[in-house]
């Protein structure tokens, strides 16, 4: 009876070794897939605050202003810098960046490997191996456009926070709403 017992708490023993292993991986994917969407956000985010800074300037100083508020992807100069902040502040570096689009909305790609890994275990190798993960974040616009009284005249956005007037002959920066209010961003995978 004693060596049945010994080798069924054996058993049992390497069963728990072989699902401690697999939880350090799920938890190690998890922690990747959260700093790339983290990553991907942030990128989208800087995107976003640059279309807006783009509009401000458009209004004062182009006939098609207009174009801004459709989410045209601005030249995202800060975008990856921002997603290489977020991904090392979750202990991960970015891979892969590239500008994306998605339903016809613009975002970006990022790719990220974690600094860690996943850690000494049972099965040989795996104390070297690092989680990658990939996520990708749109920027879309909020508002509808209303029809101009006149050609250059006032604009009445429809946002989902309500209703912004726009007259680009008497317009300050200071007439426009947030640019969350302007545009979202989501991830979209």
């Amino acid at each position: 009876m004693l060596p049945l017992y010994i080798w069924l708490t054996s058993a049992v023993l390497f069963a728990a070794f072989v699902l401690f292993v697999f939880a350090q991986a799920a938890s190690a994917r998890n922690g990747a897939q959260a700093a790339a969407d983290a990553a991907a956000l942030a990128a989208a985010q800087e995107s976003r605050d640059e279309l807006l800074d783009g509009l401000v300037t458009a209004i004062d100083h182009d006939e098609n202003w207009l174009d801004w508020l459709t989410g045209r992807l601005p030249e995202g100069v800060g975008a990856e810098d921002a997603a290489e902040r977020l991904a090392a502040a979750n202990d991960a570096t970015v891979t892969g960046f590239a500008p994306a689009t998605v339903n016809g909305y613009p975002g970006y790609r990022v790719e990220i490997e974690t600094t860690y890994t996943v850690g000494d275990s049972i099965i040989p190798g795996t104390e070297s191996q690092r989680a990658r993960a990939h996520a990708t974040a749109v920027i879309s616009p909020r508002c509808d456009i209303g029809a101009s009284a006149e050609p250059g005249g006032p604009v009445e956005l429809d946002c989902e926070g309500g209703t912004v007037e726009i007259d680009p002959r008497e317009f300050t920066p200071e007439d426009l709403p947030d640019a969350s209010d302007l545009f979202s961003v989501r991830l979209a995978e």
